[in-house]
């Protein structure tokens, strides 16, 4: 099929974003994933950038592989532990060259939370950890029940188990939290991803519905809950079906309420100065950045991104981040 002048212009365009994102992203896995965060001062640990959290020590253990941690992954001034943070990568599976940098801060944040909460002391039994996307293509071609937009992709995601703990009791207190995605297919193995609240079982799991193509499940995800005034934002875009779309140069912040009214515009950070961003492949969907304006009001908010490319009718028109919130600045 030959292309039109529109579509070979939009291809090379690709291109060039994926040149560009794939040295970012390079850069980013130099500087890692807490890059974004300072310690300023007691308020702004990074204990203190979730609303959920625990002690800030995990033990995980894989249990096909036998790779272990026993890590504090929060040291005692607030900051992150680099050396532990590898640690806990390389137990979920997760090595240099993937294009993720470390497992999802929000992710191990709730994870620490909820295990201290029902079996404190105990070893986490991970199940499933980070998986490529190839990896996640093998395991739906062979039958598996794997979403093809799995957050395990974007190191958003687990499988585990704690011994003594039913596995169902631990479905029912992660989904009353009303704070992520928990599933439960029987046994004693929980799934939980750092995406939007919701909740299923082996019956209701839709996995294989097609309800996520065409990317209609496309979610918007920041690095942290609690940001000052002024701070920057990393922003991720997943459970992505299809590459090739685009997002607006302009984001807003809008009032947490449906139907919020827009407190501020910002312009999003892209390689080029773009009033449609192409995001062509995970690299550029997850290596958007803002800045918090320094007179944002105190409260919370979820950012929204408009779609300027939209390859699919159905394909929402715009999307929404987790909840955040914003205290003043210093």
């Amino acid at each position: 099929m030959r292309e039109n002048g529109s579509e070979r212009r939009l291809r090379v365009e690709y291109l060039k974003s994926r040149r560009f994102w794939g040295g970012l992203v390079g850069l980013i896995m130099v500087t890692g994933w807490w890059a974004s965060w300072a310690p300023a001062d007691p308020e702004t640990t990074l204990r203190s950038r979730f609303f959920l959290h625990g002690d800030g020590r995990l033990h995980i253990r894989n249990t096909a592989t036998g790779r272990e941690a026993d890590v504090r992954f929060i040291l005692a001034d607030g900051s992150p532990d680099e050396a532990a943070l590898a640690k806990i990568d390389e137990v979920f599976g997760l090595t240099y060259g993937h294009g993720v940098d470390h497992i999802c801060p929000r992710l191990l944040s709730m994870l620490d939370h909820f295990s201290d909460r029902v079996a404190p002391g105990k070893v986490i039994q991970l199940t499933s950890g980070y998986r490529s996307p190839e990896y996640n293509s093998h395991l739906r071609s062979g039958g598996g029940n794997v979403a093809s937009t799995s957050l395990h992709q974007d190191g958003m995601a687990l499988d585990f188990h704690i011994e003594g703990v039913n596995g169902r009791d631990l479905w029912h207190i992660i989904k009353e939290a009303d704070c992520c995605g928990v599933g439960h297919y029987g046994g004693a193995n929980v799934h939980l991803d750092s995406a939007r609240p919701r909740f299923w079982e082996a019956a209701t799991s839709r996995v294989r519905t097609g309800e996520s193509d065409r990317n209609r499940k496309i979610w918007l995800a920041t690095d942290f809950d609690r940001y000052r005034a002024g701070e920057p934002v990393r922003l991720s875009l997943v459970s992505i079906s299809d590459f090739g779309f685009g997002v607006s140069g302009t984001a807003r912040l809008v009032g947490d309420k449906p139907g919020g009214e827009t407190v501020w515009t910002a312009k999003v950070s892209a390689p080029f100065q773009s009033e449609c961003i192409p995001v062509a492949d995970r690299e550029s969907a997850r290596a958007i950045r803002l800045s918090l304006p320094a007179h944002t009001p105190a409260g919370r908010y979820r950012i929204r991104l408009d779609f300027c490319r939209r390859p699919f009718s159905d394909m929402p028109e715009k999307v929404l981040s987790n909840e955040i919130e914003v205290t003043a600045a210093r």
